[in-house]
């Protein structure tokens, strides 16, 4: 079996299995989607191997194979600064509801009305978005005058 009828196969395939995980909800749609064009570019690339060639000579690349391999770095540095982001924004989530869980179970021993437990967890909520805010702009100069 030639290169360009296994990476046919292969390319498809991927494809095939990415839309089956979509389908089962295994895969969310923004993740799926740049795989799937990813999978659907090397289908493209293996059937018709001179586009590979044209674009390599068009962007002034030596050889195909050095544009694939640095297309492909970028492809997982950008996958891998997305999932970072993500990662951060669920800890930060993750932190939040941990707080409004402690202070939930801490009204719940100590008898609190339902009310004002949910003051309380607005109150911690709106004090970690603040937090939030802080940890990305910077310390408030009014809030370093009322300390002092």
């Amino acid at each position: 079996m030639s290169g360009y009828i296994f990476a046919i196969v292969l390319s498809a395939a991927v494809v095939v299995f990415l839309v089956t995980l979509l389908r089962r909800r295994r895969i969310r749609e923004k993740y799926a989607a740049i795989w799937i064009a990813l999978g659907v570019a090397v289908l493209v690339l293996a059937t018709f191997p001179q586009l590979a060639f044209w674009f390599a000579r068009l962007v002034g690349v030596e050889t195909p194979v050095n544009l694939l391999f640095a297309g492909g770095f970028v492809i997982l540095l950008g996958v891998c600064i997305q999932l970072s982001s993500s990662v951060t924004s669920l800890e930060e989530r993750t932190r939040t509801l941990t707080e409004e869980i402690a202070l939930l179970s801490l009204d719940v021993r100590t008898s609190r009305t339902p009310r004002e437990a949910a003051t309380s967890a607005d109150t911690v909520a709106e004090s970690a978005d603040r937090a939030a805010e802080t940890s990305e702009t910077g310390p408030d100069p009014e809030d370093e005058l009322h300390v002092r």
